[in-house]
């Protein structure tokens, strides 16, 4: 996940040489049934997961059982579908970048939030600091965090340099494992924007607890189709965007 580089460290006046420990990025080509489906500069771990993820917030396959075998090769992810002839969008690359690859997105074709799932502030607060207390961010300071919890507590987490990668991987995750996703919520270390909005509304993920901040486009998304968004969850404090209904006791604190 990381490689030791050196470096020249510079501290006011003093400069000498150093190593720092600086986490790995790397091209991984997805090739669906033969073909190249995209290309996504990422941390080399999860790959399975990842795919997964991937390909149903992309709305290629509708659940993990449509995979035959994923195959981990250098710098390639080979799946196979059931359904042989399964139609690809066309190719893309995937960045490291934060931002996700969604150049525009039509709320009025996204799915709406069934999910009637509530939260306490004090589990969305504990689950938060557990999520994002990442020792390879610590080691590194380059890592996003993403973390899948319930309401029994956190169910998995990934680390990746780019958060929509992570949060592809967490979701696969819980395909792969048959966990319910409309009844859990996604915790991320940075901002959340309307990509990570529209891979939750994919998997029906009512809830995105945030460490940072959020985007306008990321807040009218949820309003209009029931995620419940929750920015800045430091200590005592959080921001509730959208759907606050979501936030047990929240509404009856209001002046």
């Amino acid at each position: 996940m990381f490689k030791t580089l050196p470096c020249i460290k510079l501290d006011g006046e003093t400069a000498k040489s150093g190593t720092h420990e600086v986490i790995d990025e790397v091209p991984e080509a997805l090739f669906v049934n033969g073909r190249h489906a995209m290309t996504a500069m990422m941390s080399p771990t999860g790959l399975e997961d990842f795919a997964t993820g991937y390909l149903f917030t992309e709305q290629i396959i509708k659940s993990a059982d449509e995979i035959e075998s994923i195959r981990i090769e250098t710098n390639r992810i080979s799946v196979i579908t059931k359904n042989l002839f399964k139609v690809l969008g066309p190719k893309k690359t995937i960045l490291s970048g934060c931002g996700g690859a969604a150049s525009f997105i039509d709320t009025e074709k996204l799915p709406r939030i069934t999910s009637e799932l509530t939260i306490s502030p004090d589990l969305l607060r504990t689950v938060t600091k557990e999520v994002l207390e990442s020792e390879l961010h610590s080691i590194t300071g380059g890592i996003h965090v993403v973390g899948l919890a319930s309401e029994s507590g956190i169910i998995t987490c990934s680390e990746d340099i780019g958060r929509h990668n992570a949060l592809d991987r967490v979701i696969g995750y819980a395909l792969r494992n048959r966990i319910d996703l409309s009844r859990t919520f996604a915790i991320c270390s940075g901002r959340v924007s309307s990509e990570m909005v529209r891979k939750c509304l994919v998997a029906d993920i009512p809830l995105m607890v945030s460490r940072g901040a959020t985007t306008t486009l990321a807040v009218t998304i949820a309003e209009q189709t029931g995620v419940c968004i929750v920015g800045f969850v430091r200590s005592t404090r959080m921001n509730i965007y959208s759907h606050p209904e979501r936030i047990s006791g929240i509404l009856s604190l209001q002046n």
